[in-house]
């Protein structure tokens, strides 16, 4: 599936579409996707893959589309720690975290 999210996001930005890419690089818990998980995001909106289901992905899109605009690459950390928990729909328990970059 990566493969195919990695496709999807090189011809978005083959035709011209500024995309970011977020991972999933370490879960724990009750993880709602395993590490490795992929989503794109295109500057105009488009999205591809999953890195969570629910809020979370809303969340990461918008990271995603700051670091569209920055070029920085940013390190996302969602768990039950976090005053957002509930709201980004991590109540379950489970932590994640997504690297979200700009692809060149």
């Amino acid at each position: 599936m990566s493969d195919d999210i990695l496709a999807t996001a090189a011809a978005w930005a083959d035709a011209g579409e500024q995309v970011a890419l977020a991972t999933v690089v370490e879960t724990w818990g009750s993880s709602p996707r395993p590490a490795g998980s992929m989503l794109a995001v295109t500057a105009s909106g488009r999205m591809a893959g999953s890195v969570s289901g629910g809020c979370i992905e809303g969340a990461v899109a918008e990271a995603a589309r700051e670091t569209m605009r920055t070029g920085a690459p940013q390190l996302l950390d969602f768990g039950i720690s976090d005053e957002r928990a509930w709201e980004v729909g991590l109540a379950c328990g489970g932590k994640l975290k997504v690297f979200v970059e700009k692809l060149a």
